[in-house]
């Protein structure tokens, strides 16, 4: 079997989908997971674009062990010393460069020509090599370059020293028959000796994971790929479909991968969290109705024979039904420790104490406490908070039938402790204006979901807000068993995430 190589991106590529922001805490965990779904290389984020970027890379770099570390970089000495510093801590350190080569981004986006461009490949190339052993080079929009240029580029590339050659679909343009046979007559016109052949597809036209599959059928030999396909617009290949596709289907892509699949749904949930991304019921592979069967005629046949409709075992991708641990509140230290570290996570001893007070005031409000409700509050308490400028100190909201609601709320920021009322047509709009007055910020709520947990009327509330703040789109979310209290904060820490992007000092509250 010939081995392909999977080049996750979703701490780089899949951040860039509008309204992701995550902090350096989330991005380790998530990063964690990667390393656990045994991904190859791990895209960690691109060091160059903000301080925050550089640590976030810099930390995964330094504790995500027995995978290769990754970070973008555009074709200059500056965005590839970043690259390098935040990599160098990885057991395999790598450079990911990109420069674009279609004749529509080189004029207007650019204002270079063909022969400026090649100059640059050239020299930018070589100064990576000269830092780290592997040098991926990605030409953007590849698949609307010239192909005769893309030769030239390619060449170039190689003789200067990249150990992979990325032919990316940018703007998720071309079929997948165009796309395979670019690899082809690549392979056919440049020696490329040891060089790897990557794929990276947008999904643009719904093509993504069809593409990646066809240009493996070329016989590239690394694929890039996002956990639920998140992404830049329509977003990337998903890592979830390929991964299984090229199990399932064995027999006509003759490849293997070194792929934990029975770590895709507990990988996709982490994701899917942690961005404030929900997963679509109807996706595929990791989607709510993936394995659900409406159809009389369909449960017949599955409860008769599972294949009759079900060509994917669940098992296979890690959901296991009905096998959840449920604790409760006679439920000891020690199993509690023992139960999160069979979940896969490694927490400090100081994290898992303040775990179990918190996992011990949730036993308080529900009867048991499954899964769900654990990771919920380790996302919540570890990797959702961070450091922040403000935080959410009391609440209070008078509600009923009547038109008006009223909230009050105290907030600790930069500046002080500030309490503030607010009325509203509802109480979310009154906490949510009571906020602003006492932040002082100006930002537009886009979007409000609030979705439970786990099943039954005790269940966490998860909410999920999307606020715009000078034309950037930010997610906040937050988990609990009163559902004001979690759309409260989930606005706090949509806010705060505003001001990390904005460059405001961090760790103003603890």
């Amino acid at each position: 079997m010939r081995h392909i190589q999977i080049f996750d991106t979703t701490l780089r590529d899949g951040e860039q989908s509008p309204g992701v922001s995550l902090t350096t805490g989330e991005k380790l965990e998530i990063a964690r997971q990667l390393a656990r779904l045994r991904v190859d290389v791990i895209e960690a984020g691109y060091a160059a674009a903000s301080p925050g970027d550089f640590a976030a890379v810099q930390t995964i770099a330094r504790e995500v062990k027995g995978v290769s570390i990754c970070s973008l970089a555009r074709a200059t000495e500056n965005d590839i010393m970043r690259a390098y510093e935040a990599c160098q801590p990885s057991d395999a350190p790598r450079i990911h460069l990109f420069l674009a080569t279609s004749d529509v981004h080189m004029q207007h986006k650019l204002r270079m020509t063909r022969d400026q461009v090649l100059q640059q490949v050239d020299s930018a190339v070589r100064f990576a090599r000269a830092k780290v052993p592997y040098v991926e080079f990605s030409a953007e929009d590849s698949g609307r370059t010239d192909f005769d240029f893309l030769v030239e580029v390619v060449k170039v590339a190689v003789a200067a020293g990249a150990s992979v050659i990325n032919l990316p679909d940018t703007v998720g343009y071309l079929l997948p028959h165009e796309y395979a046979q670019r690899f082809v007559r690549l392979r056919e016109r440049v020696d490329l000796g040891n060089v790897l052949l990557s794929a990276h597809c947008h999904d643009d036209l719904g093509l993504a994971v069809a593409n990646t599959l066809a240009a493996i059928e070329a016989s590239v030999d690394q694929v890039e790929v996002t956990m639920n396909g998140i992404g830049e617009r329509a977003g990337n290949a998903s890592l979830e479909e390929v991964a299984v596709a090229l199990k399932l289907r064995q027999e006509q892509y003759k490849v293997e991968t070194r792929l934990d699949l029975s770590q895709i749904a507990r990988t996709s949930k982490l994701v899917s969290r942690l961005t404030g991304m929900v997963v679509p019921a109807n996706k595929a592979v990791v989607g709510a109705n993936a394995f659900a069967h409406e159809s009389g005629i369909h449960q017949d046949g599955v409860l008769k024979e599972r294949t009759t409709y079900e060509i994917i075992n669940p098992e296979l991708v890690g959901i296991t039904e009905n096998k959840q641990l449920v604790l409760g509140k006679h439920s000891g230290r020690h199993a509690f420790f023992k139960h999160v570290e069979e979940l896969g996570y490694t927490l400090s001893d100081q994290d898992m104490q303040d775990l179990f007070k918190r996992f011990k005031d949730l036993c308080d409000k529900k009867k048991q406490v499954t899964d769900e409700d654990i990771l919920a509050l380790i996302d919540e308490r570890l990797y959702g908070e961070g450091q922040h400028a403000f935080a959410l100190d009391y609440l209070h909201v008078s509600c009923g039938n009547q038109p008006l609601a009223t909230a009050t709320v105290r907030v600790t920021g930069p500046n002080g402790v500030f309490e503030e009322a607010a009325v509203g047509n509802g109480p979310i709009e009154a906490i949510y204006r009571a906020i602003d007055r006492a932040t002082g910020e100006e930002v537009e709520l886009t979007s409000y979901q609030i979705s439970s947990v786990t099943p039954g009327q005790d269940a966490l509330g998860e909410v999920r807000v999307q606020v715009r703040a000078n034309d950037r789109l930010v997610t906040g979310r937050h988990v609990a068993s009163d559902v004001m209290e979690a759309s409260a904060r989930a606005y706090v820490d949509a806010i705060n995430r505003v001001m990390i992007l904005r460059g405001t000092p961090a760790a103003l509250v603890k």
